[in-house]
């Protein structure tokens, strides 16, 4: 009997196996990878967590990322910024925590806004941002720059490079920078 039920779970496992394999196609590369950006200046640690759509021969702002309309900043789960101090974004203040990234392309401005809430998603079963504006920490606007290269995947970075951090989101021929201070930094002077 024991001989039996463990030939039948055999089965029934290798059949769950091969029907994941090959019609859910887990074991198939994602075409939105997850990634993450990250950045530790003394005591200062910021992260960004995110998934990376990509170009593929399409015209990303405008029309696959539509203007004037609230944006997951990625693809598949919502994109999270977290720091452990609190920060001046545009002047104003970001307290320590962890925060929702949702962007509003525009066609020469995107409009940044850091939620408090948490969602599982970036999108409803209508393809509608889970954005709640009632949540939102901070809200600002930061102008796009045109780059002469072509970012085929969609990138979130931290640059520090001229002593002035900047948090940078690039796509396709698109680039923006969120300035940041450390809120410290700036009552000091």
């Amino acid at each position: 009997m024991l001989k039996r039920l463990l030939i039948i779970l055999s089965i029934l496992a290798l059949g769950l196996l091969l029907y994941s394999a090959f019609v859910e196609n887990i074991f198939s590369p994602r075409l939105s990878p997850k990634d993450s950006a990250e950045i530790t200046l003394n005591d200062l640690n910021l992260k960004v967590e995110y998934n990376r759509p990509s170009k593929r021969d399409r015209d990303v702002f405008g029309a696959l990322v539509p203007f004037d309309k609230v944006w997951r900043t990625g693809a598949n789960e919502a994109t999270t910024f977290e720091t452990n101090q609190s920060l001046i974004i545009d002047g104003l203040e970001l307290k320590k925590g962890k925060y929702t990234i949702w962007t509003v392309p525009m066609k020469d401005k995107w409009k940044v806004m850091f939620n408090s809430k948490q969602y599982d998603w970036g999108v409803d079963e209508k393809m509608e941002p889970m954005w709640d504006p009632n949540y939102d920490a901070l809200e600002f606007q930061v102008p796009t720059q045109e780059i002469g290269v072509t970012v085929e995947r969609f990138t979130i970075a931290f640059d520090n490079k001229t002593g002035h951090l900047n948090l940078t989101m690039a796509w396709d021929n698109t680039l923006i920078e969120v300035p940041i201070e450390l809120k410290k930094a700036r009552t000091e002077k």
